[in-house]
């Protein structure tokens, strides 16, 4: 029951990362707003949580898991609540930061939790039943998001939230017994200047597809004020006695390594949720709630994935399975790069389920390899640097995947338009060549230019992470094999 309680408070809060995007549209017309200033519904969010979860180990650590879940998930659900009531812009931006800073906790507390009632050798099963909220939340977002918003309103993807927010919260209050504290002095400048890093960068990589990026001063000044903040939080953190986040963490090989896998299946996983839905709606003309249905397989592959992981480890070298996840991960990417602009649902269809079932196999065996040898002293910081790495990661994916969408659609078009003219397509086409004759003739035209060159910049896109997918894998000889855990009586949280 303390495993059921904390995956919902794991989907509770990764299922709210994505269900709000569909709905942004409808938002934004009953807000009056404009689509520069509904992109902050989702910024206000992002920023929120990215700040807050470096901080949840240490509140962990002070007052216990169990009040913190309860504090989180009360805090979050009226925070939703409050989001779908909201009637204007500024209200809703300001409940959605709320919310971000009271369910920042909920993911990386569900994963320590479940570290500390299950023993060594159970570890593998107990990530796989975890890894399911964290990665089919955001799967599912679109889906549930496009259904509530297009049969009921946009509130109620945040009204959604109530029901499962009252059953997370009698679920934590009935089962979760409370964990060991540890005080500490709280060191105010670390804090500070490892959130203005975070909250600098974040905002950078959100604004920076709108402002043009560093052609603009705000992305400028955003970038400078995150590399000076980081700068001086490793500074400060490597000379004071007590540190915010205690680096020592870092010196643990496998941590390091599983930190930057992490890292790169934020990138690759959520940069592909942001990119297929766009494409299909865009370029392949499907409805918002078929686009969101083609997503789905995903999510059948992730568990199937975790189902098979949850068997083999203890049986199989993890390095063998993270392998494999990552090589799956590949041939799907691999498959997105013969993607074309007249294709069935098949592609779709059959890659989502490949990608799904290696991330599946690679996210488990990494969260449970990743902790293998830390010192259980860390395990409150590790696993909420952990998840920011996740979340860092895939707001890197996403902001530099649409970048490139948009600079290599302008670049493709200019160059297909450069070999076009009247001339050279009489010979070929005359009746094509006729229309660009007329106004009419030559915005049609101009649109299937542009869907052509919006098709090669996508693929361009998948070839990308494809690459670094491929680069990451060799990482894997860095890892040391966990020893082998031995069946000892285990002591749970007390």
């Amino acid at each position: 029951m303390i495993t059921a309680t904390v995956m919902l408070t794991s989907i509770l809060q990764s299922l709210d990362n994505t269900i709000a995007n569909v709905a942004l549209p409808r938002m934004q017309g009953s807000l009056s707003a404009t689509q520069d200033q509904m992109t902050w519904v989702l910024t206000s969010y992002i920023i929120a949580a990215a700040i807050m979860t470096p901080l949840t180990g240490w509140i962990a650590d002070q007052v216990g898991r169990r009040k913190l879940f309860i504090f989180s998930v009360v805090a979050f659900t009226a925070a939703s609540a409050m989001c779908g009531l909201a009637q204007s812009l500024p209200e809703i931006v300001l409940f959605r930061f709320l919310q971000g800073l009271a369910g920042a906790a909920l993911v990386p507390m569900s994963q320590a939790v479940l570290f500390d009632i299950n023993p060594p050798e159970r570890h593998g099963k107990a990530m796989a039943a975890w890894g399911q909220g964290v990665l089919i939340g955001p799967m599912l977002g679109p889906i549930i998001g496009g259904w509530l918003t297009d049969n009921y309103s946009w509130r109620w993807v945040f009204y959604i939230n109530v029901p499962l927010g009252i059953l997370a919260l009698l679920g934590v209050l009935a089962f979760l017994p409370e964990s060991q504290t540890r005080r500490s002095r709280f060191d105010l400048f670390g804090f500070a200047w490892l959130s203005l890093a975070i909250g600098a960068f974040q905002l950078m990589l959100d604004r920076g597809p709108i402002k043009d990026w560093f052609n603009s001063r705000e992305i400028i000044t955003e970038a400078t004020v995150a590399g000076l903040a980081l700068y001086l939080f490793i500074i400060h953190s490597t000379t004071t006695r007590q540190p915010f986040i205690r680096l020592g963490m870092f010196k643990d090989r496998n941590f390091l390594v599983g930190n930057i896998f992490i890292f790169v299946i934020g990138i690759v996983l959520f940069a592909t949720l942001a990119l297929l839905p766009p494409l299909l709606q865009d370029i392949m003309n499907y409805p918002v709630f078929t686009a969101g249905l083609l997503t789905a397989p995903r999510g059948l592959g992730t568990l199937f994935g975790m189902m098979i992981v949850g068997r083999l480890v203890g049986r199989v070298d993890p390095r063998l399975i993270i392998g494999s996840g990552f090589m799956l991960a590949a041939i799907s990417l691999w498959q997105m790069t013969r993607f074309d602009a007249l294709m069935g649902r098949s592609p779709v269809f059959w890659s989502g389920i490949v990608q799904g079932l290696g991330t599946g196999l690679a996210y488990v065996s990494m969260a449970t390899l990743t902790f293998a040898t830390l010192p259980g002293a860390f395990r409150n910081e590790g696993t909420a640097m952990f998840s920011l790495m996740r979340n860092i990661g895939s707001s890197i994916g996403i902001s530099c995947v649409q970048a490139l969408l948009t600079s290599n659609t302008q670049i493709v078009h200019a160059t297909l338009a450069a070999h076009i003219s009247p001339y050279n397509l009489l010979s070929r086409d005359p009746q094509m060549a006729a229309q660009l004759g007329s106004t009419v003739g030559r915005a049609g035209f101009n649109a299937s230019l542009t869907g052509q060159a919006s098709m090669v910049a996508y693929i361009d896109d998948f070839q990308l992470m494809l690459i670094l997918t491929l680069l990451t894998i060799p990482l894997l000889l860095l890892v040391k094999k966990p020893p082998p855990a031995k069946a000892a009586p285990h002591v749970a949280i007390e």
